[in-house]
């Protein structure tokens, strides 16, 4: 897996100050689309044990609330089988910070069983996320008025509360 970026002091994607991770392929393509580059699976720079390390030095402080997750398109399956692993790490190093995700796809019609991109690893992927921000990003809803999200169509999920009330 490529990643095309990693903010060690985002503000944007999820309350607080956060690391992100911008991982790299994006089949939706979404018109409007901020981070376009990203599209390409093979963009940006290949995601080792030394960028694993890199992160988690990263979220070390305590002033860092969180660790976010976006792209292109984490729950792309052949992004899922790496941010597995990496999501486990982060809750096994850091329980007490939340994670965020970011994804075009649909968590009740995608990321479910028979869903477009359910993979045999998608259900461990949420299970590591607290926050899931769902749906593409659509230009013609897009509001920036908004928090935490591009456009009124997506939704901002806990996926917690989802958890705990099954």
């Amino acid at each position: 897996m490529n990643y095309g970026n990693i903010k060690e002091c985002d503000i944007a994607n999820g309350p607080g100050v956060r690391v992100s991770l911008f991982v790299s392929g994006c089949r939706h393509h979404c018109k409007g689309c901020f981070n376009a580059e990203t599209w390409d699976f093979a963009y940006g720079s290949p995601f080792t044990e030394e960028t694993m390390e890199a992160l988690l030095e990263a979220l070390r402080p305590d002033y860092i609330q969180g660790f976010t997750l976006l792209g292109g398109e984490p729950f792309e399956p052949e992004n899922q089988q790496v941010l597995v692993n990496v999501l486990r790490r982060i809750r096994e190093t850091y329980p007490g910070k939340n994670i965020w995700c970011y994804t075009g796809y649909l968590y009740d019609v995608d990321l479910i069983p028979g869903g477009k991109v359910f993979t045999d690893v998608t259900e461990e992927m949420l299970s590591y996320v607290d926050v899931l921000v769902d749906g593409p990003f659509v230009e013609a809803e897009k509001d920036l008025t908004l928090v935490f999200r591009g456009s009124r169509n997506q939704r901002i999920l806990d996926l917690r509360q989802v958890r705990e009330n099954g």
